[in-house]
């Protein structure tokens, strides 16, 4: 896996690049490239392969917290005793004092002083309450286990943890493995070790006495939650056969599942003793001290990716196969020809990119993005401009219709409907840009009253009839009358309803006539020289 940082962390990654492939038998390959140039009757194309990162460190990638917070010693200084001795009480922490402080970076540095820098605990002088430490590793990035977990303990191995892990970045956790004095005891679980796992049970969580019982904390200071062993179980003691591994990880997904993480969170439950019962007047004694964390890995990429970016504090795959995404996990846009898939390991040595392929996009220039549905087996255009819609923008959205005399791939191939709302149905029209009209209009946009109807809102009078107005109301530009707040109508002859429904009415129907009364007509007969003095 080469990262892009400074000269220096590239020149320390490419040597851990380099040690760790030791691990890997080459016969069959690595699946370190994602694609190569190969010439042809046809000229020169590109020949694409599975591909992932190669293993490396992954704990200088990695964010750390401590729960409770406060757990680390030194806030105030305290003195230690040793855990053989417990009248050997010269070990001070001092978190003001660089030289005596034991802060949690210090379970990941470099150094080789003597002795060994380590992340330490305060003691524990609450006994007999638990003295209880959660650990937590964090990448914000899928990551796959390479090789075994190793914690290194300064102050004894603990007689109670567990290891956990979490797929999706810290939110829920499941054990790994159990790690106690007396498994029975402490976890109601048999006692095992790997060895007594097989292929059909390597997913069994167990619980594991190994590396907490015996006096042995002097000399052995090591946890490990074994990876090679485990794989071992397909490839072999020696790992030489990696393309059985390689091919059951292909075909079975929680035995990739098993070996790929976001997190890790070491949960300490009780510190090692030295004996059968707790000196409670030397409980300076009991405490966690941790030297060492490893943590071999790689990237998550599915097969897409030989390189990992690590940028701005944060992991993402330098993907190839047109795929995109921090894990290569979606199709690149204008790439969903096919829905989006992982490599494959299969067949041996090259593997299947299963890339993206490029999608014919043809949306008659209103889209220049597809996407491929994988239930209907076809490409569709998203988010179609100019009021187009359809699997290729070939259609007009509702309220638009088309432009008979435009091309398909015109920005004005739709033209709005444009109906109005007074007098139709709706806005939506027909393919010729008719809207469906109300009963008493008319015209392509329902904008004109039949013969013998008005509009009813007050607006236009629809006839040439010359009207006047009763009840007190005002006539205006010989088109309405403006009636008192308690009359409506068209010539104010009525009184006013509680409500008004617009639209255009038939005058014979009788809500607002539009035929006048006999006393009107016989007064516009008699006097029809002086309405046009008096009337508007």
């Amino acid at each position: 896996m080469h990262f892009h940082l400074a000269l220096t962390v590239q020149v320390l990654w490419t040597s851990v690049c380099q040690t760790s492939m030791q691990h890997y038998p080459t016969a069959w390959g690595h699946y370190d490239v994602c694609k190569s140039q190969v010439y042809s009757d046809d000229g020169l194309s590109w020949d694409y392969m599975a591909c992932q990162p190669e293993a490396a460190d992954m704990t200088q990638y990695l964010k750390v917290t401590l729960d409770p917070t406060n757990i680390t010693c030194g806030d105030p200084p305290e003195t230690y005793c040793t855990l053989e001795n417990p009248y050997m009480c010269n070990n001070e922490c001092d978190a003001s004092t660089e030289e005596l402080a034991h802060p949690p970076e210090l379970m990941f540095d470099n150094e080789g002083r003597n002795p060994s820098t380590f992340w330490q605990s305060t003691s524990w002088k609450k006994y007999p309450k638990a003295l209880l430490v959660n650990i937590t590793l964090s990448w914000n990035k899928t990551i796959e286990l390479t090789d075994d977990i190793v914690l290194t303990f300064e102050s004894g191995r603990p007689e109670q943890m567990v290891l956990e892990k979490s797929l999706d970045y810290g939110r829920t956790w499941q054990p790994y493995q159990f790690y106690a004095t007396d498994c029975l005891d402490a976890f109601t679980m048999e006692p095992k070790t790997v060895q007594d796992l097989t292929q059909n049970s390597l997913l069994d969580i167990i619980c594991t006495e190994e590396y907490s019982r015996g006096y042995v904390w002097k000399y052995d200071k090591t946890v490990h939650f074994e990876i090679k062993e485990r794989f071992a179980l397909f490839a072999g003691p020696q790992l030489h056969n990696m393309a059985s591994l390689y091919g059951q990880l292909d075909t079975t997904k929680n035995l990739r599942d098993f070996f790929t993480i976001t997190d890790l969170r070491i949960r300490l439950l009780r510190p090692a003793t030295g004996a059968t019962l707790v000196d409670e007047n030397n409980l300076s004694r009991y405490f966690y001290a941790i030297s060492d964390i490893k943590v071999q890995g790689r990237c998550k990429c599915n097969l897409h990716a030989n390189n990992c970016v690590y940028d701005k504090e944060k992991l993402r795959c330098d993907c190839e196969h047109n795929t995109t995404g921090p894990d290569c996990g979606r199709c690149k846009r204008n790439y969903q020809g096919r829905a989006w898939s992982a490599g494959s390991y299969l067949p041996i040595p090259k593997g299947t990119p299963n890339i993206c392929e490029y999608t014919y996009c043809e949306c008659f220039s209103h889209s220049n993005r597809c996407s491929y549905i994988e239930l209907l087996n076809t490409v569709i255009c998203v988010r179609c401009k100019h009021n187009t819609r359809g699997q290729h923008c070939q259609l007009c959205k509702l309220g638009y219709y088309r432009n008979a005399s435009a091309e398909l791939d015109d920005e004005n191939v739709c033209i709005d409907c444009n109906c109005n709302p007074f007098g139709s149905v709706s806005d939506r029209c027909n393919d010729t840009g008719f809207c469906t009209c109300k009963e008493g209009t008319t015209g392509p946009q329902c904008q004109e009253c039949l013969p013998g109807y008005f509009w009813d809102d007050g607006s236009q009078v629809c006839d040439n009839e010359f009207l006047h107005c009763q009840n007190g109301g005002v006539c205006i530009s010989n088109s309405r009358c403006s009636c008192p707040s308690s009359y409506t109508g068209l010539l104010c002859e009525k009184v006013r309803c509680e409500s008004d429904l617009g639209g255009c009415r038939n005058s014979n129907l009788g809500q607002v006539s539009v035929t006048p009364s006999f006393s009107l007509i016989l007064m516009l007969l008699m006097g029809s020289a002086l309405l046009k003095e008096n009337f508007c």
